[in-house]
């Protein structure tokens, strides 16, 4: 029994000794990561606004969001409706919104 128990515990000195060493590589090594500095992004890039109002401001005429025969860079009325998922009817109106 001594034996055995002498067995394992120079089995798991071995075995930490053995974690510890650690693998250098030899040669020349690329970088990661560019060594070049980039900019940060603009922070306005990917965010829009949208809903009625920035709408109706950006389309120029906004009365012509109520008319039903006004020109497609008006929009459809589905841009500016919030739509349940199941039941497909409008749930609110979009004043503003932010898409990221």
């Amino acid at each position: 029994m001594k034996y055995l128990l002498l067995t394992i515990c120079a089995t798991f000195a071995l075995a930490t000794i053995a974690a510890g060493q650690t693998y250098e590589a030899k040669g020349k090594q690329t970088p990661v990561r560019p060594t070049g500095v980039r900019p940060p992004p603009p922070l306005s890039e990917g965010k829009q606004v949208e809903g009625a109002i920035p709408r109706g401001i950006r389309g120029g005429n906004p009365l012509q969001m109520l008319n039903p025969l006004a020109p497609a860079r008006y929009g459809t009325s589905a841009q500016g409706v919030i739509l349940e998922p199941y039941t497909w009817k409008w749930n609110g109106i979009k004043l503003y919104e932010i898409v990221w």
